[in-house]
């Protein structure tokens, strides 16, 4: 399982944004699309927000990666 770690300021990081960190997309409109195309799950559901935020905790899942969000 890969980790994504928050800054220390901040709480969430939207998904989008968390893809892109985690390297599994190289651009926010690829990553808008996957995401809206139900590509991607947060903690075993799929979520189609592309805002959706991610806290602590939290661990999602594309193309059969599984990442962690860590503060």
């Amino acid at each position: 399982m890969d980790i994504v770690n928050l800054r220390a300021e901040d709480d969430f990081i939207k998904l989008g944004q968390a893809l892109k960190k985690a390297g599994l997309e190289s651009s926010g409109v690829d990553a808008k699309m996957d995401i809206q195309a139900g590509m991607v799950k947060v903690n075993g559901e799929v979520e189609t927000r592309r805002g959706r935020k991610l806290y602590d905790g939290d661990v999602f899942e594309y193309d059969g990666r599984q990442v962690k969000i860590e503060k």
